[in-house]
């Protein structure tokens, strides 16, 4: 049963993107795990979610915070996979402190805009990965993890900008290109 509710989103520049979607596209072709890609989804690092949000108060809060960040340099160095049913793996970036500074500040302008922060989002407790496989079967995983070791980690690149998405199917409801004031 899929999913459903409302996310922001952090997203990469198109190299780094690129390097990610390699790797969606290798476990597709070993018929590992197809469903990031059919649920439409797009490289990124989610920040927050929530089943019960109005999005347009998301994109308000995001619109602000977006205009006053800078790009962030990211580099993604780890393969993960998360103690779910849903058998996600990832790869993780390297936790900077400007990509946990960016966290906190954003947790800190949604609650005083009245957004609660739920448990895994909370600063102290946030896991930040990518993911680039789930669903994945059982029986899969070890392929799965040889697959995602034959990359030249770590990739590095940059978040560019920040989204609110619908899910699932994944639907983009906003972007905003970090540090551009441009309203």
């Amino acid at each position: 049963m899929s999913q459903q509710g409302y996310a922001i989103e952090l997203y990469f520049d198109p190299a780094l993107e690129n390097q990610v979607l390699k790797a969606w596209n290798v476990l597709a072709r070993r018929q590992i795990s197809t469903q990031l890609i059919e649920i439409e989804s797009r490289p990124h690092i989610t920040l927050y979610s929530n089943p019960y949000i109005d999005p347009t108060k998301l994109e308000s809060v995001i619109r602000s915070f977006a205009a006053r960040q800078e790009p962030l340099p990211m580099s993604l160095s780890t393969i993960g996979t998360l103690p779910r049913d849903n058998n996600v793996l990832f790869l993780a970036p390297t936790p900077s402190l400007s990509l946990l500074q960016f966290h906190s500040q954003l947790c800190d302008a949604m609650r005083k805009e009245g957004i609660e922060i739920g448990e895994e989002y909370r600063p102290d407790a946030w896991v930040p990965y990518c993911a680039v496989a789930q669903d994945v079967p059982k029986a899969r995983m070890a392929d799965a993890f040889c697959v995602l070791r034959d990359l030249k980690l770590p990739v590095n690149g940059y978040a560019m900008d920040i989204g609110v998405v619908e899910f699932t199917p994944v639907r983009e409801l906003s972007s905003f290109v970090l540090g551009n004031s441009v309203e």
